[in-house]
């Protein structure tokens, strides 16, 4: 069974031109990390996704399947 899409983390950051290494960097995580979280094998906590929503300049509703409606 395919993991459900929870977020769409990897589209926000090719619409940004931004790639899972500079956010890695950028927030202190390992880039396997951040690779399972645009996979979704793994999902960032809240806390971690609103920080990823910042440096994106994004809100965290976009970056989570069916909150886009912002």
């Amino acid at each position: 069974m395919e993991p459900q899409k929870i977020n769409r983390l990897k589209v926000v950051l090719v619409e940004n031109g931004k790639t899972g290494k500079w956010l890695a960097e950028q927030i202190g995580k390992n880039e396997a990390t951040v690779s399972r979280w645009c996979s979704n094998k793994m999902q960032p906590s809240l806390d971690m996704l609103v920080k990823i929503a910042k440096l994106l300049n994004v809100d965290p509703r976009q970056l989570i399947n069916g909150g886009n409606n912002v």
